[in-house]
């Protein structure tokens, strides 16, 4: 069960033309701000990578307006894990589970997460927050995590669990976010 203690989220690839032309996007968009919304709520820290931002482009701006104050790590490597910046990041970060969304679901999503399983973290994929181009290969790609003993969530279910409790400040807040 993901704790507030040992969590980090991945934000992942969600760059340019190319997240436009993701199955469902406008689900994918909006669950991708729900998450992130609620992981500052939360005040868990947050990775953010770019696969090669000179040839795709930047973040898309529903994506990028909410980490005003981070700086993406770029990278050349499907496996955000095969970057050097980001492995520093996520070891400073101190944290053991590893919360991931973004695309493509069969490619970047699905190397990073089959890594960081290998390096002994414990990892979820928010399902409602990762996509591909087309509906089969989200689908293999969660299958082959599946396969790989990889915990699937959804952006409400990470959230809650979080949370833990039905009250508070907090609460209020994540209900504003999910609803």
């Amino acid at each position: 069960m993901l704790t507030l203690e040992k969590t980090v989220l991945v934000i992942v690839d969600v760059q340019g033309k190319l997240a436009h032309l993701m199955y469902e996007k406008k689900r994918l968009f909006e669950n991708l701000q729900k998450v992130i919304k609620g992981i500052q709520v939360l005040e868990v820290p947050l990775l953010w990578v770019e696969q090669n931002p000179e040839g795709l482009g930047p973040t898309i701006p529903e994506v990028a307006s909410l980490l005003s104050d981070i700086q993406p790590i770029s990278k050349l490597s499907f496996s955000c894990c095969r970057n050097d910046r980001f492995m520093q990041a996520l070891k400073a970060s101190n944290r053991s589970q590893v919360l991931i969304a973004g695309i493509e679901t069969h490619i970047c999503i699905y190397q990073t997460a089959v890594d960081l399983m290998d390096l002994e973290y414990d990892v979820q994929v928010v399902t409602d927050a990762v996509s591909s181009r087309t509906a089969e290969d989200r689908e293999i790609g969660l299958q082959k995590m599946r396969d790989a003993n990889i915990s699937l969530t959804s952006t409400e279910t990470a959230l809650f669990e979080l949370l833990k409790v039905a009250g508070g400040t907090r609460f209020k807040e994540i209900l504003k976010i999910v609803k």
